[in-house]
């Protein structure tokens, strides 16, 4: 089995947390054995939620129709500029 990643963690234990806070409000049980009982329930739905999500396999490719325009698309970062900054120093 792979490791989780951080959309199943994310998923999992937001439905954890709403699905017992859910069950809690409706049921309005007072008892220790009724909360513990909902509260492994919501567990539980968590679990089956995260297990159960799909997971991404392979890397998206993007998609580039024309090679040549391929150099157009690409993302530039700009340089940071020679010579500003805190790195400046002045020798006296």
């Amino acid at each position: 089995m792979q490791r989780p990643n951080a959309a199943q963690f994310a998923y999992g234990s937001a439905t954890v947390v709403f699905s017992t806070v859910a069950l809690l409000l409706l049921s309005g049980t007072t008892t220790t054995l009724g909360i513990a009982a909902i509260c492994a329930a919501g567990l539980m739905l968590g679990v089956l939620v995260a297990v159960t999500m799909p997971v991404r396999t392979g890397h998206v490719k993007p998609l580039v129709t024309n090679p040549a325009r391929a150099e157009e698309t690409a993302i530039r970062v700009p340089a940071a500029p020679v010579g500003a900054g805190a790195d400046t120093r002045t020798v006296s």
